[in-house]
């Protein structure tokens, strides 16, 4: 063969190999970290959401998903959930373009190029267009590894909740948010198979009944996966902080760490990286002191927080959160983080509980905390919730507050809390709310050396992380 043959051969396979990967695209998809785990979450969670910034892949990592499903070509690494037979699935955005310019495009490919999605182009045996959007399609047959055939259907939210109804499916992922009346209605299509729903989106709409299910709601058949685009590796660091740079920056949370937007009703719009801080070791001459909410059908909450007066910086250092339980359990769960800690608590500890006839601030002293002598006030006796809000804020926007990095609850109700119309929503909040009744009484916190001088033997002043060793004490 002479050396022009030779060359034309050696092109002529590099042509087939580069249009077989073009085909294929399955057989070459490596997820990052944050997408594994939202494809691993499938195993066990009926419910799924991938909550995500901008550019960040969330799309495509579904579109691929969905496209092993059909086919049941799982790769080696896959530790999600398998179909061994064939499925039926349907996939849908807002608007019939943006289904077509988004969820189609990525599982099928551009129109005349059908095959160079996700889905490869020896699996598609079938399309059927679909009336009234151009080039949008109704459905795809896709031949299934064990000899079946899969059916996919693209839907839209535009055309109401009716046209959500009526069949039984194996999976239905919405890409971006859907009303609540589709999303139930996706979720009552997947009954029957004991199927799966995942959502991918970028939370624009703020705190929506169906982001609420998931930042909101915890359950054991729903996972949130949330991606930041610093987590996206196709993108360079200058790159990506010129994009973070080109966003408005009441959109910068949502739109780079898919944290839910809650615009100008966030009561604390404050970047999470000016407050968060790694955990450390609490100097001895720290002030301390335990805040806390009461609670039945919403959680009691205890926050840890850890006072310099020097610098005049408050550090959250722990937090515990919980709901339907006596008394007994919260204080035992508070004292194993250190049983002389001083507890501030609001107004409604005076109040009586209904068995005893005793008010709640002294039924929690019976059981060994150490509650101050009076509710939670400022130091001229008011106790107004938005002097307490505007105090916290001032000191995040100052760098004097600060949230040890593994609180992961704190953060939570952090990226929630909002404004209604004006007024602060009262939900979830429990854990901020114990914040502020300790930020109130700081003046009231006591040293570590202050807490061993209380007469009463050894015991343990422990915490999450470990904070603190042994100490004997009264104050």
């Amino acid at each position: 063969m002479s050396d022009r043959a030779a060359l034309a051969d050696k092109l002529t396979r590099a042509r087939r190999a580069v249009d077989a990967a073009r085909h294929n695209r399955l057989a070459f998809y490596a997820p990052y970290p944050k997408q594994k785990a939202f494809h691993d979450a499938g195993k066990t969670h009926r419910e799924r959401d991938l909550s995500a910034g901008n550019q960040t892949g969330k799309t495509w990592c579904a579109s691929y998903e969905t496209a092993m499903h059909l086919t049941g070509r799982y790769p080696d690494w896959w530790d999600g959930r398998r179909f061994n037979l064939p499925v039926r699935a349907w996939a849908g955005a807002e608007t019939g373009a943006l289904t077509r310019d988004g969820v189609q495009r990525l599982l099928m490919g551009l129109k005349g190029q059908y095959g160079t999605g996700t889905i490869p182009k020896d699996a598609i045996i079938a399309t059927s267009a679909s009336r009234g959007v151009p080039d949008l399609l109704d459905n795809v047959t896709v031949k299934h590894a064990s000899g079946g055939i899969s059916y996919l259907g693209f839907k839209s939210y535009e055309q109401g909740r009716e046209n959500w109804q009526a069949d039984t499916l194996h999976l239905v992922w919405f890409d971006e948010e859907p009303p609540l009346d589709i999303y139930s209605e996706g979720l009552a299509r997947i009954t029957a198979t004991k199927g799966m729903v995942y959502l991918t989106a970028t939370p624009l709409k703020g705190i929506s009944d169906v982001q609420m299910r998931f930042h909101g709601e915890p359950h054991p058949d729903r996972s949130l996966t949330m991606m930041s685009l610093e987590e996206a590796e196709h993108i360079s660091a200058e790159e990506r902080a010129k994009i973070i740079a080109g966003y408005p920056e009441h959109e910068r949370e949502a739109r780079t760490k898919g944290v839910p937007m809650l615009g100008s009703g966030r009561i604390f719009p404050v970047a999470e990286s000016a407050i968060i801080c790694e955990p450390f070791q609490i100097p001895d001459y720290f002030a301390c002191i335990v805040g806390m909410d009461f609670g039945w059908d919403h959680p009691t909450a205890a926050v840890w927080l850890a006072w310099d007066r020097d610098a005049d910086c408050v550090y959250v250092t722990d937090c515990y959160r919980a709901k339907e339980e006596i008394p007994a359990i919260h204080a035992s769960a508070i004292k194993a983080r250190g049983e002389n800690i001083p507890v501030a608590w609001p107004h409604d500890g005076l109040q009586h509980d209904k068995g005893s006839g005793v008010a709640l601030a002294s039924i929690y002293r019976s059981e060994g905390l150490r509650m101050l002598e009076e509710r939670a006030t400022f130091v001229d006796g008011s106790n107004g919730v938005e002097a307490g809000v505007m105090d916290m804020l001032n000191r995040m926007r100052t760098g004097r507050l600060k949230v040890f990095s593994h609180l992961g609850e704190w953060f939570e109700e952090f990226r929630l809390y909002h404004r209604k119309d004006g007024r602060i929503v009262k939900l979830r909040d429990d854990l901020l709310s114990a914040t502020r009744y300790g930020l109130m009484m700081l003046r009231e916190a006591r040293t570590w050396e202050q807490c061993r001088n209380r007469r009463r033997g050894p015991y343990v002043i422990q915490t999450q992380r470990g904070i603190c060793d042994e100490y004997f004490g009264e104050w």
